[in-house]
C-alpha cells in the first residue's frame, strides 16, 4: 500500500504543489491590484468633480466686474496681473 501511494505521488511530483502556490499568489495579487485601481479611480473622479466646481480667479474677477463691484480700469489691470 505504501509503495502504491509513493508511486502515485511520484507520478505527479512536487511541481503541482508549486504551481498551486503560484496560482494562489497570482490570484491574490490580481485581486489586490483590482482593489487599488478601483480606489484610485473613485478618488480621481471625486477630485476632478471638485476641481470643475471651483471657479478660477479670472472667473471671480469677471463676476465682480459684471456685478459692478469694480470698474473697467481695475478689471483690466487685475486681468493683466492674473495672466502674467
Amino acid at each position: 500500500m505504501w509503495g502504491d501511494m509513493m508511486a502515485y505521488m511520484g507520478s505527479y511530483g512536487w511541481g503541482h504543489m508549486r504551481f498551486g502556490g503560484l496560482m494562489m499568489v497570482l490570484f491574490w495579487g490580481a485581486l489586490l491590484a483590482l482593489a487599488v485601481l478601483l480606489v484610485r479611480r473613485l478618488t480621481r473622479d471625486r477630485d476632478e468633480a471638485l476641481s470643475q466646481q471651483r471657479p478660477t480667479a479670472l472667473d471671480l474677477l469677471q463676476e465682480r466686474y459684471a456685478r459692478g463691484e469694480i470698474d473697467q480700469q481695475e478689471y483690466k489691470q487685475r486681468r493683466r496681473d492674473l495672466r502674467h
